[in-house]
């Protein structure tokens, strides 16, 4: 088995803000705008406000435009829009960053844990806002075991929505579907959003996002994009390119995974 530590949501090029943990704990990935796609912010609903409402709360100024589309990918949040009743979890790639995972062997049975910019936000007068004092840290805010890949067969009509898609049959392009049950903890669905939990941050107190406090056991570990010397003496320089960072998970890997999603997971 595989652990993947996937990077995505807005970050500093793409929606220059982070996103949201929500008052109730709720982790919301805001995806990145993209021309390519047809799915608009004020289309995904949260509670009852858009996306794009939720943005522009949080933050005026924000460059993102009633009008505008973005990239649903992760897709694992139920609720946000409507379903098919066959509806699993969905992630796509494709070009390098499939290629990657490709020569990696990422497969069924291999799980994501996708990763992204954070931060806490509060309700002042009905209205959201980052809280003042709160860091910018990154945190494991879902996760997709992976029960089917398509990338040359049929798509079904329920996937057909699917960012990815509209790539369908270019090369280096795929659409990862998750497994019914989680298989490390089969009271879990094969994917999911999570709640926040201290034990979701991968950033280091006190440290800039990317300086990630992780176990001691993950020196002994090839992590993608990483080498032995980006564990420092005060922690672990996670690389600022890269969107998937690949693991052979041994037993300690897949318990620790095991561990964080059991304290986010939220039926």
């Amino acid at each position: 088995m595989k652990i993947i530590l996937s990077r995505k949501g807005f970050d500093s090029s793409y929606g220059s803000q982070p996103s949201p943990i929500l008052p109730d704990g709720t982790l919301l990935s805001l995806p990145i705008p993209s021309k390519e796609d047809s799915i608009k912010y004020t289309e995904l609903i949260y509670e009852n406000k858009s996306y794009y409402d939720i943005i522009r709360e949080l933050n005026k100024n924000t460059k993102i435009k009633s009008n505008y589309t973005c990239h649903l990918d992760p897709d694992i949040y139920p609720s946000v829009i409507k379903r098919s009743e066959k509806w699993k979890g969905l992630f796509g790639q494709s070009r390098s960053a499939q290629g990657h995972l490709h020569n990696k062997n990422v497969t069924i049975g291999d799980i994501f844990l996708f990763f992204g910019w954070f931060k806490e936000a509060i309700l002042v007068n009905d209205i959201l806002q980052y809280k003042q004092e709160a860091p910018d840290i990154h945190v494991i805010y879902g996760y997709l075991q992976i029960g089917k890949v398509y990338s040359s067969q049929h798509l079904p009509e329920e996937i057909k929505y699917h960012p990815h898609a509209n790539k369908y049959g270019k090369t280096n392009n795929c659409i990862y579907e998750a497994t019914d049950k989680l298989t490390i903890n089969e009271k879990m669905r094969g994917f999911g959003a999570l709640k926040y939990d201290k034990h979701l941050v991968l950033t280091k107190s006190g440290e800039t996002r990317s300086h990630w406090n992780l176990p001691e056991f993950f020196r002994n570990v090839d992590i993608t994009y990483h080498t032995k010397t980006s564990f420092k003496n005060e922690y672990f320089a996670s690389a600022k390119k890269g969107q998937e960072f690949i693991i052979d998970a041994n037993a300690e890997i897949r318990e620790w995974a095991k561990n964080i999603l059991a304290v986010g997971y939220f039926a």
